[in-house]
């Protein structure tokens, strides 16, 4: 009998592991990697700020109330961030003069500063230019309706998994898992990866306020040396910040907006932006991995490895997984006491 629970217990835990590690590879030919990340962070936000609540209100109320917060914080900002990019977007429509003002400013400069062979490649005016992106919008519109599905994909799953982050928090935990191995021996899996998360999580907070601090000197100190003042620049280092919280992507999405403000001063402005951006880029990298690296008890080399293999992989949502299931791994054989 004994022996039998031993091979049960063994056969629990093979299968657990084949579980998990069956279903965070799906995680990618199924596109849920935003459901996936959205869901742990909500999840793992309300479980950090439940003990503070809890000084004030015990019991399960506390993640309630932590959870009609966040839902309040979440609408509002996407609320406040459609109607401003609908705004923004608005403007020039309404500004027509003003923007081709702007575009053919532009192009001037690009004519002028450029390398005759680039700017052979680059409209005359912008009447060439708009038939340029009419002519590209036409050519390639199955592109953009594929990257419209996909935008709203992400969007529908991430939504999704933060509601099943905030339900997956309120459960109770139940030691009486004696009677059920294999359930025992997932919830040990889970424990493990989210406690893996978590540390990934923390790391990438600092990385985010360290890309905030460059940018801020950059905005602030380095444009400022050229003659250029950046418009909105207390808005982009918000953004910086909220949108550093996503590995990689994050750091994306800031850059290309200050890029595209550059363009909006001048090509200086955006060439200056462009090289620094990339330059920064560069110095995160080692950056990054050194903060993952200390928080995951991993060396930079490590990090850097993950990220390459599985950028090859599985392309860009490869790169931000790396850390998470490298972290998770790397915890499952510490505790298997393989490494």
């Amino acid at each position: 009998m004994p022996m039998w629970n031993l091979n049960k217990q063994g056969i629990c835990e093979a299968a657990s592991y084949l579980l998990v590690f069956g279903a965070l590879f799906l995680i990618f030919p199924l596109r849920l990697l935003p459901c996936f990340l959205a869901g742990f962070i909500v999840y793992e936000t309300i479980l950090a700020l439940t003990p503070w609540v809890e000084r004030l209100v015990k019991g399960p109320l506390a993640r309630w109330i932590i959870i009609f917060f966040l839902t309040v914080i979440i609408l509002l900002a996407l609320v406040g961030g459609i109607t401003k990019l609908i705004g923004f977007l608005l403007h020039d429509f309404q500004n027509p003069a003003a923007f081709h003002a702007a575009a053919s400013k532009l192009l001037e400069d690009a004519q002028r500063t450029l390398s005759p062979v680039v700017s052979h490649y680059l409209p005359a005016d912008i009447d060439e230019l708009q038939h340029q992106v009419v002519t590209w919008l036409r050519e390639h519109l199955v592109v953009v309706q594929t990257f419209g599905r996909t935008a709203a994909h992400t969007f529908a799953t991430m939504l999704i998994g933060m509601l099943l982050g905030a339900i997956i928090s309120l459960r109770i935990s139940s030691l009486n898992t004696l009677d059920a191995p294999l359930k025992h021996a997932l919830l040990e899996r889970l424990t493990v990866l989210a406690a893996s998360f978590h540390n990934v999580v923390f790391a990438q907070i600092k990385v985010s306020l360290v890309n905030t601090l460059l940018t801020c000197g950059f905005l602030f100190g380095v444009l400022p040396l050229f003659g250029l003042h950046f418009p909105f620049a207390k808005t982009v280092v918000v953004l910086t910040f909220v949108a550093g919280l996503l590995p990689i992507i994050g750091n994306l999405i800031s850059n290309t907006v200050i890029v595209l403000i550059g363009l909006s001063i001048s090509l200086e402005a955006a060439v200056i932006s462009l090289v620094f951006l990339i330059l920064v880029h560069k110095l995160e990298y080692f950056i990054n991995a050194q903060i993952f690296g200390t928080r995951i008890n991993a060396k930079t080399w490590e990090i850097l490895l993950a990220m390459l293999v599985f950028e090859s992989a599985f392309g860009l949502a490869g790169v931000v997984a790396a850390p998470v299931y490298y972290a998770y791994l790397k915890s499952e054989l510490r505790l298997a006491r393989l490494i």
